[in-house]
C-alpha cells in the first residue's frame, strides 16, 4: 500500500503522528512494526521514523511476533505499562485478553480459555486472529517472553527459574522463543540490564522466590490515593494499608504468597514496586497481571483526565488530583463478598464484620506476619450463618451467593463481560444494582459505571455542586462517558475534603 493510500486511514494517520512525535502516552497501546528493519518499536521510540510505507502498526506484541519482526534493543517495546484496550473494551478478544494475562492458557490450555469464554477453540482463534492478528497461543507465547525480559531484567532468579515462573515447560522452549523474539539469549537480556552476567542455575534449586519488581505506570498516576484506598479497608490478617503502602496474603494457583507494594519512579515515568514471597515461581505472571489490575496501571490517564477536565464542575478535582485510578481486584469473589457485607453500612463497620468472618473461617497461613486468607466460599456456605451479624435477609443472600459459588452455579471472573456479570448478579436474591456495578467496576475494571445510588458519592457530588438525587446524578454523568467511574473516584473523594 502506497503512503498516500496509508495515510488516508484516519486510524493510521492518527498513529503515525503519535509515533513521529515520540509521544510516551501511546507506548503500550499499540506497537509500531517497521519491515524494512524487521523489529517492532513503542511509539516513543528514540530512532528515526520510518516511513509510512514501511510502517504496520499492530495491537499486541505477537501480532508482530507473526508478522515475522523482532523487538527492538533500544526501546523495550515491551517494558511499558499494557493497553488499556483490554479494560475499555469489554468483547471476547478483549476478555480473552485479560485472562491470558492472568495466566489461563499456562494452566488450563487453549481448551480451557476457550470453555471459560463459552466459544469453541477454534471460533476464538478465528476472532483473535481477525481482530489482533495473533491466535491465543501466540498471544500467550507473546505475554510469557515479556513477563521473562521483566524477570530478566529485574530480579536475580537464574535462568531456569525464569523460564518456569514465565510460564514455559522447558528451558529449551524458553531459549528458543527468546532467540526468536529478541534475537539474543536470555543471559545477554540480563546482562543488559544489569551490567554483569546472569547468575547460573544451580542443581537442585527451589522454586520458591523471594524477589522485588517494577511494575510501571502509565503517567500521570495518583498511586497514593489508590493504595490508601486499599488500606483504608484493610482486612486485619490479611491486608496491612500504611503511608503511600499497602500489603496483603494472595492466593494464587499454586499456593499462597505475600506482596508488599510501594511507590517509586518519577512524576514523568512511575512505577510500583513489588515485593513477593512466592512458593512457586510460576505464580509470579498471574500476581504481576493482578496487581495491575488492583492499581489499574494500564489506564489512559491522559485522556482520561482531559475528558473529564472538560467539564467545570470536575475540572478543579481532576487539576489537584491527576491520574486517578479505579481500585480493581486481586480475587473476584472476595471483592462480591466485600461488597455484600459491606453495603449499607460504614467502612469500619465493614471492616470489623470482615475481620470477624475471616478470622473464623479464613484459612490459617503464617507468612510475613501474614495469619489469614480471606475466606473461600465453599467455607462461608457452610459455615457463615454461624459467624455473620446482621439482618436475617442479608445474611441469606450472603450464604445463597456462595453456595452458588462453592457448587459452580455463579462464576465469576476477569473473563466476564460486564452486561453478562451483572445479569447473574441481579439474578440473585439480594444483590441490587449497586453491588452489580461495584463488582463489575472493581474485577472487570469497567471504566464506565457511576453508583448514583452510593451516599458517599452524592455528598461528593452535592459538594461539587452537581446533582445531589440519584436519578438527577444519572442524568448528569451521562456526559463522563466512558470514563464514569473515573468520575465516581473524584466524587469520593471531593466527599472527604
Amino acid at each position: 500500500m502506497s503512503t498516500t493510500d496509508k495515510l488516508a486511514d484516519p486510524v493510521f494517520a492518527e498513529r503515525y503522528r503519535a509515533m513521529s512525535a515520540r509521544d510516551a502516552r501511546f507506548d503500550g497501546q499499540f506497537i509500531t512494526g517497521v519491515h524494512s528493519t524487521g523489529i517492532y518499536c513503542r511509539p516513543s521510540c528514540p530512532a528515526v521514523a520510518p516511513k509510512p510505507s514501511n510502517v504496520t502498526f499492530y495491537l499486541t506484541a505477537a501480532a508482530a511476533h507473526e508478522a515475522g519482526l523482532r523487538a527492538c534493543k533500544r526501546c523495550l517495546p515491551d517494558a511499558v505499562p499494557g493497553s488499556p484496550e483490554w479494560n475499555v473494551r469489554d468483547d471476547l478478544a478483549a476478555r480473552a485478553m485479560r485472562l491470558i494475562a492472568d495466566g489461563t492458557v499456562e494452566r488450563e490450555g487453549v481448551p480451557g480459555l476457550a470453555n471459560r469464554l463459552g466459544y469453541t477453540p477454534r471460533h476464538l482463534g478465528r476472532v483473535l486472529v481477525a481482530e489482533l492478528g495473533a491466535g491465543p497461543l501466540a498471544l500467550a507465547r507473546a505475554h510469557r517472553a515479556q513477563t521473562a525480559r521483566l524477570l530478566l531484567a529485574g530480579t536475580d532468579l537464574s535462568i531456569t527459574d525464569v523460564a518456569f515462573a514465565a510460564g514455559f515447560t522447558s528451558v529449551r522452549q524458553f531459549n528458543e522463543t527468546m532467540a526468536e523474539i529478541y534475537r539474543t539469549t536470555p543471559g545477554d537480556i540480563r546482562a543488559a540490564a544489569k551490567g554483569r552476567p546472569a547468575a547460573r542455575p544451580q542443581p537442585g534449586e527451589t522454586r520458591e522466590a523471594s524477589l522485588t519488581l517494577r511494575l510501571p505506570a502509565r503517567a500521570p498516576f495518583d498511586g497514593r490515593a489508590v493504595l490508601d484506598f486499599l488500606g483504608a479497608r484493610a482486612v486485619a490478617g490479611v491486608e496491612l494499608g500504611g503511608p503511600g503502602t499497602y500489603s496483603r496474603a494472595v492466593d494464587l494457583p499454586h499456593g499462597p504468597t505475600v506482596v508488599h507494594l510501594s511507590l517509586g519512579g518519577t512524576e514523568a515515568s512511575p512505577h510500583v514496586v513489588c515485593e513477593a514471597a512466592l512458593g512457586d515461581v510460576a505464580d509470579l505472571a498471574p500476581l504481576v497481571a493482578r496487581i495491575r489490575r488492583l492499581l489499574d496501571l494500564d489506564a489512559d490517564a491522559q485522556a482520561i483526565d482531559a475528558a473529564l477536565s472538560s467539564d467545570p464542575a470536575l475540572a478543579p478535582s481532576v487539576a489537584a488530583a491527576p491520574g486517578r485510578r479505579v481500585p480493581g481486584a486481586v480475587d473476584a469473589e472476595e471483592i462480591l463478598f466485600r461488597a455484600l457485607i459491606g453495603q449499607q453500612v460504614s467502612v469500619p463497620a465493614a471492616r470489623t464484620a470482615l475481620a470477624r468472618l475471616t478470622d473464623a473461617l479464613g484459612r490459617p497461613i503464617d507468612l510475613g506476619g501474614f495469619t489469614r486468607l480471606f475466606p473461600a466460599a465453599a467455607d462461608i456456605a457452610e459455615h457463615g450463618r454461624n459467624v455473620l451479624r446482621g439482618p436475617a435477609r442479608r445474611i441469606d443472600a450472603i450464604v445463597g451467593t456462595a453456595q452458588a459459588l462453592a457448587n459452580g452455579e455463579l462464576v465469576i471472573d476477569v473473563g466476564e463481560s460486564r452486561e453478562e456479570l451483572e445479569r447473574r448478579l441481579l439474578a440473585r436474591p439480594g444483590i441490587g444494582p449497586w453491588t452489580a456495578g461495584y463488582v463489575a467496576m472493581r474485577v472487570l475494571g469497567s471504566p464506565d459505571i457511576l453508583l448514583t445510588s452510593d451516599l458517599i458519592i452524592r455528598q461528593g457530588a452535592a459538594k461539587l455542586g452537581l446533582p445531589a438525587e440519584a436519578r438527577a446524578l444519572t442524568e448528569y454523568g451521562a456526559r463522563w462517558a466512558p470514563w464514569r467511574s473515573y468520575a465516581g473516584m473524584h466524587l469520593w473523594r471531593a466527599s472527604q475534603a
